[in-house]
Formats: structure tokens, C-alpha cells, sequence
């Protein structure tokens, strides 16, 4: 790790442990590693009912009668019974954006195989799910779209009333050819990433009852927005938002598969307030897997023109996402492929770009973002071709990047797509990376693999937007945009500070960072801080936890608060000590002047509190409690960045590959707690990982999901994690309260691509390529067999 060096203007506390930059234990460890969290799924009421669904087996038809077991009617509950309850409407503002119409339960017809059908309430699930079995439904079949591409063409639609199959198209065109520009090479693919799912340890989980004294629907569900929910939940249910408490309690992973509202979560909240009983519903692995958690499926029709010397003159792409049958509320189905066309560059100079992209409507399950939403990717598709130009031209993968990375004396740099390069020195953490692999050493040993095994080199660079704000989600149509997020912050009259945010941990150990932060500004121990946060009833509105925007947006509005709290007591400290303000400093936990012990800010709070009497007239009377709004200025967002470079070899006989080494180089700008941000890319490589090697959820022709258990999903182990090296550079943001940058998702950007280059590199010499991830053995094995038959003919 280099030396830190703080933002201008910042001087990190003495006890660096516990401030920005330090490494202190994680405050919520103790009681996750006692077993003592509270996850829904801890959570029992009495006379609590659970639910199970019937769902849909087929992907496409009408829906005929749904005949309910005789005796047991009371129990199952279809459309037609949830009296009041609207649809659920994501809509885009972007042009000719069609909107899908999704009911909790279905009505016409269904669309995807697992689509909800009916609600079945028990006493206990096993009970539930044995009334769900005997509920019979009639399904009048329709021709199922389970290809993308085909759906375009098609003739069939998702949505009756739409005249095609595509929710929005997006048209990007910037730049123009250079006259006189040296001759150059077009090199074109055609790529696919496979469409996967999400598996964060916790499933989705929701427990709902009808507080009668307060007015009130109670929802505790594993959610990353709580808010968020909230609203679409007032919106389907014709509530007002008071009238809805949204509590996230401890959430086991969430990666966006939990930034969405529930069809379940509607459902059980109208069973919850109909039959006055809390209603449960915990998700098994087998629906998160067959209908609820799709993800990442792209595809690409790329081309990239390159010079002689490898420098990237432009792109030209044509790209689909599968958005699945319906657009998920609230980031809408658009999300992935609106931000191919602005974010495919990277962080490359080019001379001109040209990028179209299309939303399809087919009939699997909607497609959810992922942590990386779409870069991941993104990623893999430029990363790719520019190794493919590397190949051609003869020259080292590094080197061709080299000629376009846009260098440290350019930032603040503004790219061909207005994206706003805040700070940093894509090169350096290129060169860093390489350097770490060893890139030299292994080509020596590429050159001796062993007969049956070739070693091949990949890297993959990119940028990461993280923490962005009002104007670009406005810009990209989401119907959640987000503004200033707010923190409250209050000390208690025995000097606890407690802060209360609106973004939610599913395990980025914010009760610890937004802790440190709190002790850069005051000094306060981090054991006196709580930070709570989850429960809609007590935190400042938050779109919530999403796109790398905590560290930058709740981390700013921590300090801000603490900077008002520190002003309001040091005015406090100056009438009590009889001293001007101005000469008053926050240090160690205490307000005084330089060299003298000054007073403990816990007796400042007593005072406050409980002898009042000993604080003259004029004082602030606002308190000890401030709610403070921060977002940055311009909100385009931070850029952090890394390289990833990885070593692998390929066993011919079989298509087995296995990686022999990995490194990465990144820079999130001043990192709040390195160690957490370690545990971050750790988690991210190894999802990563199963996106370039393992994971996959194919669908047949009919619409089935093929995968449906994790006998058939294949998932990476402690055993498939490589040797790592990770090396830190923080170049500070300018943009940020302390120079932080985003960097929840990066882990997982980069890996897919890197993976399937290095694999691509050991099978240069053979003909053959991969052009597809996950790198499955059966994958090697066909580009191999291709290779033969290419050679043959």
C-alpha cells in the first residue's frame, strides 16, 4: 500500500486507527460473528401466517381458470382477490420507452416461467406450499421468445399492445474522422455475456403486519431501499407513505438483487392488512434461482479501429440487453443498455463513437441490476476487442492501451460521451498491475508450459462511476433519481453521537466507516458512535444503497453533520469557557485552545441536556441534532479505476481452466478503511470470477430455466480464488468531502474480461477464441474444435 496523502484541507486524526484511513475491527462483526444478528428470517410474531406461491411452469400463455382446493378457498388468493391493489409501473423517460404493466399477481397471461399466480397462507410454510400444489390453473400456451435476438424479429409479443418487442432504443453519435489520420485496421466480433443470477447468502425475505394504533403497514424485508420500497409500495397499495414503515434489519449480501420492489412484498402486505395477522414470506434457493434473480445477459456486435501503433481511433457497436419479461421498479428495464451508449469508452481517448442499443422484451424473468450493473459487461466487450487489435497488430496488450488511457496531465478530463474524469493516473495503475503479475516472467514460462497446457496473459482496465447523482440518472430516464442524501446526527446527554442515515449495509461495514468519519471531524471515539440505519420511520429519506455511492454520499453527509455539531458545540465550549469561538479547536474528543485540555465533548452534551442553566442566553437554541443534506458539485459522479491482470492455463484435453495468479491495482482515491475496501475487491474478484468461468442460467427453447438448483449452477469456492496481490493508489477526488471515490462494484468489473483475454492468449497459437463467458470447459473445447475445422477447410 503507498503512502496516504490527505486532500487539502484535511489533517487526519492522531488516532489514525480509528479516523479515515484507519483499519479498526469492524464495530458490526461482534455480533454477526456471535450469531447474533437479526435477519427477517430471525424474526417470529404470534399467529404469524407464511405464504407460498403458486407460480407459473410456462414461460407464454393466457391464463385460463384457477380453480382453488375444495375446503380451503380462504386460504389461496389470485389477482381478482386483492381488491385495490394497482400494478407495478417502472417507467424511463427516455424517448419511445413502452411501458410493461406487471400486476403481483397474474392476470391475462404470464410471461416467464415463476411468474406469481396465486398466494397460498398457512400456518407454516410446508403447510403452504401443500395447499399451493393442489391450486389448478389452466395455461392456453403461447409461441415462447426466449432468444433476444429473435425476439426482435419476431412476430409474437411480450406485451399485446406494444407494436414490437423492444422496451427503448438509445442512438449515440460523437466525433468525426481525423483528416489525413494514419491508415488503420477495423477489428470486429460478435460477443455474448450469458445471462446469470445473483446469490447473495440471504435470499429475499418479508414479514408484514398492520400496526392498528399507529395506522400503520409494518414491512421488515431485506432491502437495499428501503424508501424506495415504501413508495412503490404507497403507490400499489393507495396508501400514503405515513401510512408505511419500511425496516431493513441486519441483510445477508444484497448486490441489487435487493434494490427492488417485490411483487411478494406487495402481496404480503395487502395478506398482512386483509386478515389483520403478520404474513411471512422467505425465498428459497429454488425461486431465486428459476424466476428472481437474472442478470447480465448482453450482447454485441462490435467493432474497433485501432492505428498501426495500436492507438484506439473509434468504436462502432451495436448492442441488445435481455431485459426479461417486465421493467423492474424502480431502476427500470432500461438501466443496463441506456448506459452502454455513455459508458463503453471507458477510459479511452478515441476520435469518434458510435453506439446503439436496445432494450429487448422476452419471456424470462426481468433482469435485475448486479453489482457492476452493466460495465461488467461493457467491460468485457471493449477489453476484449482490444486484445483481439493487439493480437492482430503484434504488439503487447498493455502497449496498445497505453496509446489511449487518458494520462494524469489531462484530469480533469472530459470524454467523447461527457463523462467527467474527476482525478487519477489510469496508466500508472496499468503499468502497477502488470509489474505485480510479473507479466514478463510469465511469458518465459508460457514458452515452457508443459505439453496439453498453455499459460495465457490477460488484463482488463476500466473505470468505475460511482456515486453519481441527480442529472445523470435524470439524463438516463430512471425514475428514482437521486438528490442530497442526509444525515442526522445528535449527540445524547451522555455524549453518544448517533447518526441516522437512509443507505442500508448488506455488508459493506458502514457502522464502521461512517464511524471513522465521525472521528476524523470530532475525534470521538468509534465505540461512542452508533450508526443506525434501515428503518424509514427514523432515517432521512435515501434512494438507498446502490452504485458505489456510500462511501462518497453518506460518508459527505456524515461529515458535514459532524462539522454543524462540531460548530454548535464549540459555541457552547465558548460561552462555557469564556472564550472566543474562533480560537477553539476540535481535537481528541475535546473543544479548547491549542496545548490546553479544554473540555471532553460528552460533558458539553450533559450540559446541554442536564444543567442547561449554565449556558447564557444567545446560544444557538437548535441543539445537539442536525439533519444535513450533502451531494457533490457537479453530481456527475466520482471515476475510481483498476487494472486487473491475471495469469491462466488451459488444459487442452479437457477446456479446464485454472488461474495461477491475479493482480490488481486500483484506486478509489482516499480510502475510508483500507482493509474494508480489500474485503470489498475480494468479494467482487470472486463474483467476478463466476461470471467468467462458472456461472450461467441457460434457458431451452420453451422458456425453462435449466439451472434451477446449485447442483446445476455452478458457483466459484475458496478452491477457484487465485493467489492475489492488490496494490492501492488514492489519488483524492476534488469532487469529495475527503477525496473518496466509489468503489463497492469494481471488483467484479474487470475479471470477466481479464479471465477470458488471459485464455484467449493461451490459445492464440492454436486459431482459436473465445468470443463468450463464462469460459466453461465446453466453450474451450468448441473454439478449439472450431479452430480444427477452420484449419481444415
Amino acid at each position: 500500500m503507498n503512502a496516504r496523502t490527505p486532500p487539502a484541507g484535511l489533517v487526519l486524526p492522531t488516532d489514525a486507527d480509528q479516523g479515515i484511513g484507519g483499519t479498526p475491527r469492524r464495530k458490526e462483526d461482534h455480533r454477526l460473528l456471535l450469531g447474533r444478528g437479526q435477519y427477517v428470517g430471525d424474526i417470529r410474531m404470534p399467529d404469524m401466517l407464511d405464504v407460498a406461491f403458486v407460480r407459473s411452469p410456462v414461460a407464454h400463455a393466457r391464463l385460463g381458470r384457477i380453480d382453488k382446493p375444495e375446503g380451503l378457498a380462504s386460504m389461496v388468493y389470485t389477482m381478482d382477490d386483492l381488491h385495490g391493489v394497482q400494478p407495478i409501473l417502472a417507467a424511463s423517460s427516455l424517448p419511445g420507452f413502452k411501458q410493461s404493466v406487471q400486476h403481483p399477481l397474474a392476470t391475462d397471461k404470464v410471461r416467464f416461467v415463476g411468474e406469481l399466480v396465486a398466494a397460498c397462507v398457512a400456518p407454516t410454510r410446508a403447510r403452504a406450499e401443500d395447499i399451493a400444489a393442489q391450486v389448478m390453473v389452466d395455461y392456453l400456451d403461447l409461441p415462447v421468445l426466449a432468444d433476444m435476438e429473435g425476439a426482435v424479429e419476431s412476430g409474437t409479443r411480450v406485451h399485446d399492445e406494444w407494436s414490437d418487442n423492444v422496451f427503448a432504443e438509445t442512438n449515440t453519435d460523437r466525433g468525426a474522422a481525423v483528416p489525413g489520420a494514419p491508415a488503420t485496421r477495423t477489428v470486429r466480433r460478435r460477443l455474448r455475456t450469458s445471462r446469470q443470477c445473483m446469490m447473495p447468502l440471504e435470499g429475499r425475505a418479508v414479514l408484514c403486519w398492520w400496526d392498528h394504533r399507529l395506522d400503520q403497514l409494518v414491512m421488515y424485508s431485506a432491502a437495499q431501499v428501503p424508501h424506495i420500497n415504501r413508495t412503490g409500495l404507497a403507490e400499489c397499495l393507495g396508501l400514503d407513505q405515513g401510512q408505511i414503515r419500511v425496516v431493513s434489519p441486519d441483510v445477508g449480501g444484497g448486490f441489487g438483487y435487493k434494490g427492488l420492489l417485490l411483487p411478494e412484498e406487495i402481496c404480503c402486505a395487502w395478506l398482512a392488512r386483509h386478515l389483520g395477522r403478520p404474513v411471512r414470506w422467505l425465498e428459497d434457493r429454488r425461486e431465486q434461482l428459476g424466476a428472481n434473480a437474472n442478470c447480465r445477459e448482453h450482447a454485441y456486435d462490435i467493432a474497433v479501429e485501432v492505428e498501426a501503433d495500436g492507438r484506439l481511433v473509434g468504436i462502432e457497436c451495436d448492442a441488445m440487453v435481455d431485459s426479461g419479461a417486465y421493467s423492474s421498479y424502480p431502476f427500470s428495464a432500461c438501466l443496463e443498455a441506456a448506459q452502454i451508449g455513455s459508458i463503453l469508452p471507458g477510459p479511452y481517448m478515441m476520435d469518434r463513437f458510435v453506439c446503439r442499443t436496445r432494450s429487448v422484451a422476452t419471456n424470462k424473468p426481468p433482469i435485475l441490476p448486479y453489482r457492476g450493473v452493466a460495465r461488467t459487461g461493457v467491460c468485457f466487450a471493449l477489453e476484449l476487442m482490444l486484445d483481439a487489435a493487439a493480437r492482430e497488430l503484434g504488439i503487447e496488450p498493455y502497449e496498445l492501451r497505453a496509446r489511449s488511457l487518458v494520462p494524469a496531465s489531462a484530469m480533469p478530463y472530459t470524454n467523447i460521451t461527457n463523462k467527467y474524469f474527476d482525478s487519477g493516473d489510469y496508466l500508472a495503475a496499468m503499468t502497477k498491475a502488470v509489474e505485480a503479475l510479473g507479466w514478463q516472467g510469465w511469458r518465459e514460462r508460457q514458452a515452457a508450459a508443459p505439453t496439453g497446457k498453455r499459460i495465457g496473459l490477460g488484463l482488463a482496465v476500466f473505470c468505475e462511476q460511482g456515486a453519481h447523482g441527480t442529472s445523470v440518472y435524470h439524463g438516463w430516464g430512471i425514475p428514482m433519481v437521486p438528490g442530497y442524501e442526509q444525515c442526522a446526527a445528535r449527540f445524547t446527554p451522555d455524549g453518544i453521537l448517533e447518526i441516522r442515515l437512509g443507505v442500508h449495509s448488506h455488508g459493506q461495514g458502514m457502522e464502521t466507516s461512517m464511524a471513522q468519519v465521525a472521528h476524523t471531524v470530532l475525534g470521538i471515539d468509534i465505540d461512542r458512535v452508533r450508526v443506525q440505519h434501515g428503518d424509514t420511520a427514523n432515517s432521512p429519506y435515501s434512494t438507498g444503497t446502490w452504485g458505489s455511492r456510500c462511501a462518497v454520499m453518506a460518508g459527505g453527509a456524515v461529515g458535514t453533520a459532524c462539522q454543524a455539531l462540531a460548530a454548535r458545540m464549540t459555541e457552547i465550549a465558548a460561552a462555557l469557557l469564556g472564550v472566543p469561538a474562533a480560537s477553539l479547536r476540535v481535537e481528541g474528543g475535546r473543544i479548547g485552545v491549542p496545548d490546553s485540555p479544554g473540555l471532553p465533548l460528552d460533558e458539553i452534551a450533559r450540559t446541554w441536556y442536564r444543567a442547561p442553566q449554565k449556558i447564557p442566553l444567545g446560544i444557538d437554541p437548535s441543539g445537539l441534532e442536525v439533519v444535513v443534506g450533502y451531494k457533490t458539485a457537479p453530481d456527475t459522479g466520482t471515476f475510481s479505476y483498476a487494472c486487473h491482470a491475471c495469469a491462466v492455463e488451459v488444459d487442452i484435453a479437457t477446456g479446464h481452466v485454472k488461474l495461477l495468479d491475479y493482480a490488481i491495482c486500483e484506486d478509489g482515491g482516499v480510502l475510508l478503511n483500507p482493509q474494508i475496501v480489500e474485503g470489498q475487491l475480494i468479494g467482487g474478484l470472486a463474483q467476478g470470477i463466476g461470471t467468467a468461468m462458472y456461472e450461467e442460467m441457460p434457458f431451452d427453447s420453451e422458456g425453462q430455466p435449466l439451472a434451477s438448483t446449485l447442483a446445476d449452477y455452478l458457483m466459484p469456492g475458496a478452491g477457484e480464488m487465485p493467489p492475489l496481490k492488490i496494490i492501492h493508489m488514492e489519488t483524492p477526488s476534488p469532487l469529495t468531502l475527503f477525496g473518496q471515490k466509489g468503489i463497492g462494484e469494481g471488483g467484479a468489473i474487470a475479471p470477466p474480461a481479464a479471465i477470458v483475454n488471459a485464455v484467449n492468449d493461451a490459445l492464440h497459437a492454436l486459431g482459436a477464441e473465445l468470443t463468450e463467458c463464462p469460459a466453461s470447459p465446453e466453450r474451450v473445447l468448441r473454439a478449439l474444435a472450431a479452430a480444427r475445422t477452420g484449419a481444415l477447410a
